[in-house]
C-alpha cells in the first residue's frame, strides 16, 4: 500500500464515470470524487499499539483515513471491538459501520494430515511483532508445570530479541521454529498441536483462533480486544500481561484431558459462525443498502444480522 493510493484511486474513479458504488476490501479509499464508496477498516492497530505506529502512519490516519470514514457510504470491519474503536476514533455514526466478520477456509478441518515432528508441542502462530506477546509466551512456557518432553513450536523464523529470551530461560532445546509456512501447510500444524497459544495484546479479529477451532485444536487466548468476542466462550482466556496466568493456562490445557475435550467440541461449534458464504452475504446486504441509498437518498440499512457476527451468550473462560 502506498500513501499515494487514495489519490490515484480518486483519479481512476473520475475517469470511470459508469461506476455506481466502489467497494475496497482494504484501507484504501478515494481521496476525493463523487462516487459513493464502501471500504474496510479491520482495526486501528497502527494507532493503538505504539510499537506498530509511526509519525507517518498517525498523520495518514488523522488526515486521509479519518476523512474517508466520514465520507464513506459505509465502513466494513471484522469485529464488534473494531466497530466501537472506529466509531469512537472517527466520530462517525455507528449505524454506517458494519461488522461483517471473517471466514475460515474449508481446508481448516479436523480431518487430514497432522504435523508429527516426533514430539508433542504447543503451537504459537505469530510474526515476531511485539503485540503478539511472544516474549511472555516463552517466559510462561519456562514457568509452567509441563513434561520436559513437551515442546513449543513457533511459525516463522526466530528474531534476535526472541532468541535472547529463549536463551535466558535455557529453552533452546525445547523451542523450535518452522520457518516460512505455506498456507496449505497450516492446517496440519494446528491438527498436530496439543493446543494453540495465542495471548496477543491486540487483535482486530484474531484469525488463528478460528483456524484452530476449525481444526479441532484447543485454544488459549487473551481476555482483551476482540479475542473474547471471537472465541465466544470456546477458549481458555488469560490476562495477556500476566506470565503467571499464561503459565497456569498452559499447564491446565496440557494436563486436563476433560478440559481439552470440551474446548475441542466448543471450538468446532464456534468455527461454524465464521463461514465465508455468510461473510459474503453480509457484505452484499450492505452494498445493496448503499445502492438503494444512491437511488432514493435514504439507505435501507440491513438489520443486526448483517451488522454483527452472532456471539456466544456468555463469552468468557471455558471451564
Amino acid at each position: 500500500m502506498s500513501a499515494l493510493d487514495p489519490f490515484r484511486l480518486a483519479l481512476r474513479l473520475r475517469s470511470t464515470p459508469d461506476v455506481g458504488v466502489f467497494c475496497s476490501p482494504g484501507y484504501n479509499a478515494p481521496l476525493f470524487g463523487p462516487v459513493p464508496f464502501v471500504f474496510s477498516v479491520h482495526d486501528l492497530n497502527h494507532l493503538d499499539r505504539p510499537e506498530n505506529s509511526s509519525l507517518i502512519k498517525r498523520v495518514y490516519y488523522a488526515t486521509v483515513l479519518k476523512s474517508a470514514c466520514r465520507r464513506a457510504a459505509a465502513i466494513l470491519t471484522v469485529s464488534n471491538f473494531s466497530h466501537q474503536r472506529i466509531v469512537d476514533w472517527s466520530g462517525v455514526d455507528g449505524h454506517k459501520v458494519f461488522n461483517v466478520g471473517n471466514g475460515v477456509d474449508q481446508a481448516y478441518m479436523p480431518e487430514g494430515p497432522a504435523h508429527s515432528p516426533g514430539y508433542d508441542y504447543l503451537l504459537m502462530v505469530g510474526n515476531r511483532k511485539l503485540h503478539k506477546n511472544e516474549l511472555r509466551v516463552v517466559a510462561a512456557f519456562a514457568k509452567a508445570t509441563l513434561n520436559p518432553s513437551l515442546q513449543l513450536l513457533f511459525t516463522g523464523r526466530s528474531s534476535p530479541q526472541l532468541q535472547l529470551v529463549i536463551d535466558q530461560h535455557r529453552l533452546s532445546d525445547r523451542v523450535h521454529f518452522t520457518g516460512f509456512v505455506q498456507e496449505a501447510d497450516l492446517p496440519s500444524l494446528y491438527r498436530g498441536a496439543v493446543a494453540l497459544i495465542f495471548p496477543s495484546l491486540y487483535e482486530g479479529f484474531g484469525l488463528p483462533v478460528v483456524e484452530a477451532f476449525a481444526c479441532g485444536t484447543p485454544v488459549v487466548t487473551s481476555s482483551t480486544t476482540s479475542l473474547p468476542e471471537v472465541a465466544g466462550g470456546a477458549a481458555l482466556l488469560v490476562d495477556p500481561l500476566s506470565v503467571d496466568d499464561l503459565a497456569h493456562a498452559m499447564s491446565r490445557v496440557v494436563t486436563d484431558l476433560a478440559l481439552r475435550g470440551r474446548l475441542r467440541a466448543h471450538g468446532l461449534q464456534r468455527a461454524q459462525a465464521f463461514r465465508w458464504p455468510d461473510v459474503v452475504a453480509r457484505v452484499r446486504r450492505v452494498l445493496s443498502a448503499v445502492e438503494q441509498g444512491c437511488r432514493t437518498g435514504q439507505p435501507g440499512w440491513p438489520g443486526d444480522d448483517a451488522r454483527r457476527v452472532p456471539l456466544s451468550s456468555h463469552p468468557g473462560r471455558a471451564h
